[in-house]
């Protein structure tokens, strides 16, 4: 059962979700703006090889766990409020109901 929240709470919570997706974009825009750049000095100036993919994947990564960390896993999300749930039962089932 979800308990009503205050609205300064609620102002809070509300910030804090924007400010993380804001991020989440900022990070996107950085990553492909710097790629791109990675990719044209791979592919015109340092060397035959494209060993721009090497930070592109590597970036990647962090940039998929970083959305993840975001959107999915992110508070409020519906997974986070069902684990927070479950592990609230259990506490109270360990400790005799309380």
């Amino acid at each position: 059962m979800n308990t009503p929240l205050s609205p300064e709470k609620l102002e809070r919570m509300a910030r804090w979700r924007a400010g993380a997706k804001l991020g989440w974009y900022v990070h996107v825009t950085v990553y492909v703006l710097v790629n791109l750049l990675v990719f044209a000095m791979s592919k015109y100036g340092f060397g035959s090889r494209s060993w721009s993919i090497f930070p592109l994947l590597g970036w990647g990564v962090g940039v998929v766990l970083h959305g993840v960390s975001v959107f999915v896993l992110g508070s409020g999300s519906g997974l986070r409020e069902r684990m927070v749930q479950k592990e609230r039962e259990r506490l109270q089932r360990e400790r005799g109901g309380s």
